[in-house]
């Protein structure tokens, strides 16, 4: 039996095949070793830089800071709004705590009652996560100490300081200034100015009327940036000051008006409802925009509740309406300068006389003026003086309504002005055209309508900027000035509103206009004579008063409305200009419901604003206190002088005196 044979090809073959396998995967394995430090290398060598970057991102948050919004300030630079420090309390919806949890924790130590905290919780809704909610503003020192020691327990709460709108002059400017207040969704857009993530700021806020809209992007500024450490669950741990980024404040927007002659106007309006507008003569700024009853502005920047609110809006004074520029009332006999100029292009001699006797029958009705007895023979200087209705009656039926229209256009009347704020009315100004295309259930001009048109009645309404308007322009006497509110935005200078083209009427026209407002105050059988003695020496004014009827009085034995309801009583108007011999100052004022006769209410407030804005104008105040000239005095002899020497002559002793 023969021995078996070994064979070892069969070993070497898999012997063979381990080795190149165990290359292979070796191969594989210092591949991949190579490629991972290859990219460690990479990461730590050539990204390095970025990395680190990245992870400081991590380690610091930057977190928006709303700018300063800008200053509003009037013509002399003083302030008429600003912002202010003030402590206030923020909420972050961070989905570990519960809102409503802590706001009943926060309401231990600040007032949140329970419809306050309703209203927050639905805030919350609205808001997006990780987007702080004000909870409070302006907190006391106390109340600012006793949340901040607690926050460490409460980490989705901060106590910090931010910036509040603050209005100094309260409610003298709230019309024309306006407010600001919180951003609402409907503020939201996609793209834009307001699509930037600082509109979700709870410190920012956004102009809401007047200026402040208007010219909320030049006031907003560009927001700045805190550098902030925080921990691993985005929790602030310190404040890097030197990475900050700084806030640019907003711009400086300054108005013409002048706070002083704004107060007092707004004074001497009291409880009153209607409007004050002071206007320069020459220049066309604007020194004085008053609307009353006013609100405080201030109040809106905190948040009304809805009891507040409706209060304002339901107040039938209408405080939350500006009069000045929204409200149109009919201008009455303030509107008979404008008809007089009308009848003067129309080709009227000024020097007819027309017989007032108390009323004139026409049309199958007997049309009053406002004297019971009536003025006589009237030619139109003593019209305009005595504000004779039926004089203006006839004139107005004459000429009819187009010339009355187009001098009411060149004086203002039925259009609105850029002064750069929103909010004019143009009221009405009729016309044949007008009444053809506005007024559908009978677009035919009849002539009963032009006897009320002479009168500042019927198809004519007007706001408070526009009759300040006609009566600079009156005065003035050769431009067609445009008001101006805002004479700068960033020390960037408005168009002024002198750059304007001429009046349409001959300068001789004008003159006697002029010269009827003038007896209006200075002849004492003027309608407002003494209501417009401004006594301040040789300076004086002129006006016109006038009388708008709310209700018809047909029927009643009188038009005395002092025991009427307020709603029931006549508007009272007055417009005047100053000095009467180089007229820098036009005003107008409306006493809505003021009552029977403009010189009642409405001449005696013109004339306390007039005052102020005369004595604030260094020239004029320096002509008030020179003294006026002695008299010229004629050398006459009289009799029983003594003359200059002595007369020699004999002396003769009296009876019992020694010689």
């Amino acid at each position: 039996m023969s021995e078996p044979s070994i064979f070892f090809s069969e070993v070497n073959e898999r012997q063979g095949a381990f080795h190149r396998r165990s290359f292979l995967l070796g191969g594989f394995a210092g591949a991949g070793l190579l490629a991972l430090g290859g990219r460690l290398a990479h990461l730590q060598i050539l990204e390095a830089q970025r990395y680190q970057k990245l992870s400081a991102s991590n380690q610091f948050n930057f977190r928006l800071v709303p700018p300063p919004r800008g200053l509003i300030v009037d013509r002399n630079g003083q302030i008429l709004a600003s912002n202010r420090p003030n402590f206030r309390l923020l909420v972050v919806k961070d989905g570990e705590h519960e809102p409503g949890e802590t706001l009943k924790t926060l309401a231990h130590f600040v007032p949140l009652d329970e419809d306050r905290q309703a209203r927050l919780l639905r805030e919350f809704e609205r808001t997006p996560r990780s987007v702080p909610v004000s909870v409070m503003e302006d907190m006391t020192w106390e109340q600012f100490s006793a949340i901040n020691i607690r926050t460490p327990e409460m980490p989705n709460v901060t106590a910090d300081m931010g910036e509040v709108r603050v209005y100094p002059h309260g409610g003298a400017f709230a019309h024309v200034i306006g407010y600001v207040a919180k951003v609402n969704r409907e503020d939201l857009t996609e793209t834009g100015p307001n699509s930037e993530p600082i509109m979700l700021h709870p410190g920012f806020r956004i102009g809401r009327q007047g200026v402040e809209k208007a010219f909320d992007l030049d006031l907003r500024g560009r927001a700045g940036a805190k550098k902030i450490e925080v921990d691993a669950r985005g929790r602030e741990i310190r404040h890097d000051q030197d990475g900050d980024l700084p806030a640019v404040p907003g711009k400086t927007i300054e108005l013409t008006l002048d706070a002083d002659i704004q107060t007092r106007a707004l004074e001497v309006m009291g409880d009153e409802s209607g409007a004050i507008v002071m206007m320069d003569c020459r220049s066309g700024d604007l020194l004085c925009m008053v609307s009353a009853p006013s609100f405080d502005a201030n109040r809106f920047v905190r948040g009304l509740s809805v009891a507040e609110y409706r209060a304002l809006a339901d107040y039938e004074r209408r405080p939350l309406l500006d009069k000045a520029m929204s409200g149109t009332y009919p201008p009455g006999s303030t509107f008979k300068p404008t008809v007089a100029l009308a009848a003067l292009n129309a080709g009227v001699d000024p020097s007819r006389r027309i017989n007032c006797s108390g009323g004139w029958y026409f049309g199958g009705r007997t049309w009053r003026c406002w004297r019971h007895g009536g003025h006589g023979p009237q030619d139109m200087h003593d019209a305009i003086k005595n504000s004779c209705d039926v004089y203006f009656y006839q004139v107005a039926l004459e000429i009819g309504p187009d010339y009355i229209a187009e001098a009411a256009k060149a004086l203002g009347f039925g259009q609105t002005f850029d002064i750069g704020i929103p909010g004019q009315r143009s009221g009405v100004v009729g016309s044949t055209e007008w009444k053809r295309t506005q007024v559908k259930r009978d677009p035919k001009w009849h002539p009963g309508d032009s006897v009320s048109y002479g009168i500042g009645q019927g198809y004519v309404a007007v706001n408070g900027l526009q009759l300040a308007v006609m009566t600079a322009r009156l005065a003035n006497g050769r431009k067609a000035l445009n008001p101006r509110l805002v004479k700068s935005v960033g020390g960037v200078p408005m168009k002024p509103g002198d750059a304007v083209p001429d009046l349409p009427f001959p300068a001789e026209h004008l003159d006697y206009v002029r010269g009827g407002m003038i007896s209006v105050a200075n002849d004492v059988s003027g309608t407002a004579y003494r209501q417009s003695q401004l006594g301040l020496g040789d300076v004086m004014m002129a006006g016109k008063t006038g009388t708008a009827q709310v209700r018809s009085y047909d029927g009643l034995a009188s038009r005395d409305s002092r025991h009427a309801q307020w709603r029931l009583k006549d508007h009272n108007l007055y417009v005047a200009f100053a000095p009467v011999d180089d007229p820098r100052y036009a005003v107008s004022v409306i006493i809505q419901h003021g009552g029977l006769g403009g010189a009642t209410a409405a001449a005696p407030r013109a004339r306390e604003v007039m005052r102020v804005a005369l004595l604030k104008d260094p020239e004029i105040r320096a002509r008030i206190e020179r003294p006026l000239p002695m008299p010229e005095v004629t050398e006459l002899e009289p009799e029983g002088v003594a003359p200059a020497a002595p007369t020699p002559g004999p002396i003769v002793a009296e009876p019992g005196e020694p010689t």
